[in-house]
């Protein structure tokens, strides 16, 4: 059964810093782009930031603030959030989807797998 599940989320005071991870099942990451995506209360899902082996993408809103990785090792990729925000504030989601969609604003459209998100909360 092929899975995706995130993991990492939760809460935290603005301006610090969570570690989202995005682990595999059942196949290996490292053939796919993956995405992460995210939705906030009465708002459109979102792509945040993609890696593939070819580009690493960024969303404006979390550009120098957020790195994506992986580990190849461990089936995962990770999503870094530093400097975070109350606008931050959302439901997290991986996902294997072309990262010229996310790029395109597309993403959420054309993604494969979807882990069931984790909840990221920034506030005082």
């Amino acid at each position: 059964q092929l899975q995706l599940v995130e993991s990492g989320g939760g809460w935290v005071q603005p301006g610090g810093s969570l570690r989202l991870s995005c682990t595999a099942s059942g196949f290996t990451l490292d053939s796919y782009a993956i995405a992460w995506f995210r939705q906030a209360p009465g708002k459109e899902r979102e792509g945040v930031s993609c890696i593939s082996s070819v580009t690493t993408y960024y969303a404006d809103s979390v550009k120098g603030r957020f790195t994506i990785s992986r580990d190849n090792a461990k089936n995962t990729v990770a999503l870094q959030m530093d400097s975070l925000g109350p606008e931050d504030t959302a439901i997290y989601y991986c996902a294997t989807t072309p990262c010229s969609a996310v790029m395109a604003g597309l993403g959420a459209r054309y993604g494969e797998y979807w882990g069931p998100g984790t909840e990221v909360t920034v506030s005082s």
